[in-house]
């Protein structure tokens, strides 16, 4: 497989845009008709990402999801909250889904003990606003060949990453990573 043909996701197949200095937010909404799933986010979002793991939600097509953190203080639900459902309780996100459509809308973690609570993972091409903060790095890659890719496509699909300057990690970035080491240090 050549690197060229290679989709990771609609949002950075044809390129990493930028974000809007001074970027506020704006609305993310489900893929159903009518009676969309709204969820308002009031800032900038952060640490985004193309994540290979299986539980994140992929459109039809992505090998990748692509995600981002918000603090949960900047997450409101502004319509339909009644058609959400948690996809599994026993994940330490859980993501909230619209039971139509099936796309989630935001995850959040209830643990206080985890390094990541008090932030919400959004899927931010959901909105139709752009400006918002750009992929940065491709996580869990190795995660695409448990969802059915073939491992044979894996370097053409790290090439393909590299070449959309989104540096590949089979788990988070070394920050998030160090953020961990740093909470799980401070914890004992």
């Amino acid at each position: 497989m050549a690197s060229s043909k290679v989709k990771i996701h609609p949002a950075v197949d044809n390129g990493v845009k930028p974000a809007i200095t001074g970027f506020n937010g704006g609305e993310l909404a489900c893929h159903c008709q009518s009676n969309k799933v709204k969820v308002q986010l009031t800032a900038q979002t952060s640490h985004n990402h193309v994540c290979g793991c299986s539980k994140c939600w992929k459109p039809e097509g992505a090998l990748f999801s692509q995600v981002a953190v918000i603090s949960r203080d900047n997450v409101k639900v502004t319509a339909n909250e009644n058609k959400l459902a948690v996809v599994d309780s026993a994940a330490a996100i859980n993501r909230y889904a619209c039971k139509e459509c099936g796309v989630h809308m935001y995850g959040r973690i209830h643990n206080e003990a985890h390094p990541f609570f008090g932030l919400d993972f959004v899927h931010t091409e959901l909105s139709d606003k752009g400006g918002w903060a750009p992929a940065q790095f491709a996580a869990f890659v190795s995660s695409i060949i448990e969802t059915g890719t073939n491992p044979a496509d894996m370097a053409a699909i790290r090439e393909r990453l590299l070449e959309l300057g989104l540096e590949p990690y089979d788990c988070l970035s070394a920050d998030l990573m160090d953020a961990i080491a740093a909470h799980v240090a401070k914890q004992s």
